[in-house]
């Protein structure tokens, strides 16, 4: 039995906390050196290029939404059915998850980064783009979507990596990636005074290198989950699967695409670019916290998986109840920070005093109904985890669809700039409001469900 084998069993016997410690640490310290990279970055174009800059950023929000909407659905519903099938015994379907994920990258990513580029100018106007943004805006895009393929591919591999037992190799992957990408940016920005295509490159060729690794790591035979030659074929039922379970992801980030549109376009007309501008770095900031929840629901994913899939039904139900605690504990961390420091996190990024006011108000808003946030996010990767794609579905596309559509459209043209930051916390608070709701009537049928008793026929059987 290889370690990558006995490290899934684990998975059926282990201590819960533990598990969720081991499995969502690794995550975890990945998302933050994301989430910080993201601010850094940010940084590095607001003090080296222009406030305009950070702006012209913040436009192209929704078309790495709209990216990361594809690649989380393959990424992410990839990573959840390989949990399932390891917690089921079934190796061979596992093996071709992994071959069709390769596939369905590939071909989304191609799609996405040729109908990108060739309406790019029309996309960014649509998206709330000025004369004035749209330059530093298409400098940004034309890199990224050049390095679409990479960036589907490297995430989505490495989430199949993760729940395949690697999770501190998938840590490793991406704390390197983003090293890699500090180094590299103030050196294009400042040194080669690329401006923000330095920004983009330093993206693209990172992420290059982790692909290169993470395709290393499945071609190596010795691996329990590898390449073969067999694997790489389209199977109607894994891809249904696949996109059945990643819908949930997908419909939160296209929904966070249209959502950012429409809060680009009432920041455009309320406050103009800096409006627009304030807004990026809000979401940079939160994105921190939120990072740190998703390290979370990155942890539970494998481990709520495999256990119901095993139909170790407790196992499931107390990895959630963790989970939830530890979210909470982060996202009211966010609200004390957001409260009370808001002036130093906005310096961080421009010393245009202008900018920096209109930061420390949407900041301060934003974050109104943060404590509850967390439990939101973990209910809603909980049905995602245990392949509830439809309930999942439902938490990830309300909030913003049903709650956060309708209030952009009215209160803006009531209180303005302050309006737009004001349907946040609304929203917030009524989808967390409907994911305990939901949540009560799934541990309800839970509490009628017997556990199967975990026996050594459940160790891992090629």
């Amino acid at each position: 039995m290889s370690n990558s084998q006995t490290s899934t069993t684990i998975l059926g016997t282990g201590n819960i906390r533990k598990l969720l410690f081991e499995y969502s640490g690794p995550a975890i310290a990945a998302m933050m050196a994301s989430a910080l990279y993201n601010v850094i970055d940010r940084a590095f174009i607001g003090q080296g290029v222009s406030a305009l800059a950070i702006s012209g950023l913040a436009i192209t929000l929704p078309v790495m939404n709209l990216s990361a909407a594809f690649g989380a659905m393959v990424g992410a519903g990839g990573a959840t059915l390989t949990s399932i099938k390891m917690g089921q015994q079934d190796y061979d379907s596992t093996q071709k998850v992994l071959g069709n994920v390769v596939l369905l990258n590939i071909c989304l990513g191609i799609i996405f980064m040729t109908l990108g580029l060739l309406f790019i100018d029309q996309i960014l106007f649509f998206f709330g783009a000025s004369q004035d943004t749209i330059p530093y805006a298409r400098d940004f895009m034309q890199v990224i979507l050049l390095g679409n393929v990479i960036t589907h591919l490297y995430l989505g591999l490495n989430n199949v990596m993760r729940a395949s037992g690697n999770p501190r190799k998938a840590m490793r992957v991406t704390i390197m990636t983003v090293l890699i990408n500090l180094c590299l940016a103030p050196l294009f920005i400042f040194v080669f005074h690329w401006g923000i295509r330095g920004a983009a490159s330093a993206t693209i060729l990172s992420q290059l290198v982790a692909l290169i690794i993470v395709i290393h790591h499945f071609s190596n035979q010795q691996s329990f989950l590898h390449f073969e030659k067999n694997i790489f074929k389209f199977d109607s039922r894994i891809i249904k699967s696949i996109l059945s379970i990643g819908m949930a992801p997908f419909m939160l980030n296209a929904c966070a695409c249209l959502v950012v549109i429409l809060i680009n376009k009432a920041l455009a007309e309320q406050g103009g670019d800096l409006a627009i501008g304030a807004y990026g770095i809000v979401n940079s900031l939160l994105m921190m916290f939120v990072m740190l929840v998703m390290g979370f629901n990155q942890g539970m994913q494998p481990i709520a998986g495999y256990n119901f899939g095993a139909q170790l039904y407790s196992r499931v139900r107390e990895v959630l109840k963790v989970t939830i605690i530890c979210a909470m504990c982060v996202t009211t961390m966010a609200f004390i920070v957001a409260e009370t420091i808001p002036y130093y996190m906005a310096r961080l990024f421009t010393s245009d005093e202008q900018l920096i006011d209109l930061t420390i108000l949407g900041l301060r808003i934003c974050v109104a109904a943060f404590p509850i946030v967390g439990f939101q996010m973990v209910t809603s990767n909980f049905f995602q985890s245990i392949g509830k794609a439809p309930m999942a579905v439902i938490l990830s596309s309300t909030r913003q669809l049903l709650m956060l559509v309708p209030l952009l459209l009215i209160l803006p043209k009531i209180y303005g700039t302050t309006g737009v930051f004001i349907c946040m916390p609304i929203s917030d608070a009524l989808s967390s409001i409907l994911a305990l709701v939901l949540l009560r009537i799934e541990m309800k049928r839970f509490s009628k469900l017997k556990d199967k008793p975990f026996t050594n026929n459940q160790s891992i059987q090629s």
